[in-house]
């Protein structure tokens, strides 16, 4: 029995030995064959990057391209990310038609913000005020730094009211219905809803010659800096009554009433004017870099390419990894504290501005995007590989060192061919607040180099 242990030991070390040594042999066999001037080496490194809180005031002097369909209202103070303050103008576009039953007798004339998504106190009080534009907005200006003041007499508002964000004042039985939505509600002069009325009755009367004579509104609050708005829509009404001949059942004549309403489209002027203030943002700061929108300020990242310069000059760069680590909502313990922005867009700074005026979206080449991974608080990049080789190869193939920023972004996605496809991005405009950490371990790209 003792030899017959021994005989199997013996047979199964010899089995082992041969396998290890056909491993070896597989293993080997595409070096063997390749000849030694064909091998390709593979290595890695680190570039550790630099990144600092910048304004965007410094950034884009003229202004922020704030091209919106959601301008934002109010004012909220945040005891880290300071001040923002907005509000905004808007012309009305006129639908084409009959607008207007005959003899109307006017009723009343109001605007209307409505809205679902709001930043901080929702129970404080909101003053809105309504001023008429005197003069025709510029065509093609939509930078956050507009003013308003320029296009009104600030001492003429023609409406005023005060309301909540969560709408308090509104019974609470209609608060509960399903379809509610959140609103402020502003009473305008009868005069305004007669001119308008008058000018109904021109039958050739289209936006372009309707904004001639009613060059829109602007509003803005005058108390309140606990709260901001994000509007959905912006309504004027014109409620009427008018005499309907014969109308009813019993062919007797019957008083009806009747609302037209003129609506802000993406077809007409609408600037939002958006106010800042950023000084504890803008202080030096080893933990942290920040981004603030609407038009505050965005996290710059200087990638030294030039200290890696003998590896990527003469190798094959096949992986720039990207990340960047944010701090979670839990360790930011602020009471209305902002969230941070649900996308980022990181764009070469020398073609920040163009990026958005000439309605650019990320092509994975010199511009990325990334969404905010809600688990890792991380915006993942990906490969920026693209990026390294796109501005080597214009640099006579040799690198050099960029400068990137991050900016909170909006994206508008449609589908096409059954995929779902960027087809827009916006400067963010609903108010958001995001930190980024600076320590070295998360200020590190990896790299992998291959060399034939």
């Amino acid at each position: 029995m003792k030899q017959k242990h021994l005989f199997n030991i013996t047979l199964l070390a010899i089995v082992a030995l041969l396998f290890h040594s056909c491993d070896d042999s597989l293993k080997n066999l595409g070096f063997t064959i390749q000849p030694e001037s064909d091998r390709i080496t593979v290595g890695t490194d680190s570039l550790f990057l630099k990144a600092k809180t910048v304004s965007v005031e410094s950034l884009l002097p003229d202004g922020m391209y704030a091209k919106t369909k959601r301008p934002i209202l109010g004012e909220y103070k945040d005891p880290l990310f300071g001040t923002i303050r907005s509000d905004f103008v808007g012309e009305f576009y006129y639908p084409e038609g009959k607008n207007f039953p005959e003899d109307v007798t006017l009723d009343s004339v109001k605007v209307a913000v409505f809205y679902n998504s709001w930043q901080g106190d929702s129970i404080a009080p909101i003053g809105l005020s309504v001023y008429e534009i005197n003069k025709n907005l510029p065509v093609g200006n939509h930078s956050s730094k507009f003013d308003p003041t320029e296009y009104v007499d600030m001492n003429a508002p023609i409406g005023r009211s005060s309301f909540t964000a969560a709408n308090i004042e509104v019974p609470q039985s209609e608060r509960n219905d399903r379809e509610y939505y959140h609103r402020a509600f502003v009473d305008l002069p009868m005069s305004l809803g007669e001119k308008i009325y008058n000018l109904s009755k021109d039958e050739n009367m289209n936006t372009d010659s309707f904004k001639k004579h009613f060059k829109g509104l602007y509003l803005t609050t005058d108390f309140g800096a606990s709260t901001i708005l994000t509007v959905d829509h912006t309504y004027l009404y014109i409620h009427f009554k008018y005499l309907d001949k014969k109308g009813s059942s019993t062919k007797q004549d019957t008083i009806r009433t009747g609302t037209t309403i003129f609506n802000t489209t993406p077809e007409v002027i609408q600037i939002n004017q958006v106010q800042n203030k950023n000084d504890k943002l803008l202080e030096e700061n080893a933990e942290y870099a920040y981004i603030k929108s609407p038009a505050g300020v965005y996290t710059e990242f200087e990638f030294p390419f030039t200290e890696k310069a003998d590896k990527l000059n003469n190798q094959a760069l096949n992986l720039a990894k990207f990340t960047v680590s944010a701090l979670p909502d839990k360790d930011a313990n602020m009471k209305f504290k902002l969230r941070p922005s649900p996308y980022l867009l990181l764009v070469n700074k020398e073609e920040l501005k163009e990026f958005f005026e000439e309605r650019k979206v990320p092509d994975n080449i010199t511009s990325f995007y990334a969404q905010l991974d809600e688990t890792t608080y991380t915006y993942n990049f990906g490969n920026l590989s693209t990026m390294v080789n796109h501005y080597k190869k214009e640099n006579d193939g040799k690198v050099k060192d960029l400068t990137y920023v991050l900016v909170p972004i909006d994206l508008e996605v449609s589908n096409i061919n059954n995929q779902q496809q960027i087809t827009a991005v916006y400067n963010q405009m609903k108010p958001t607040a995001t930190t980024i950490f600076k320590s070295p371990d998360k200020m590190k790209m990896e790299l992998v180099f291959s060399k034939l």
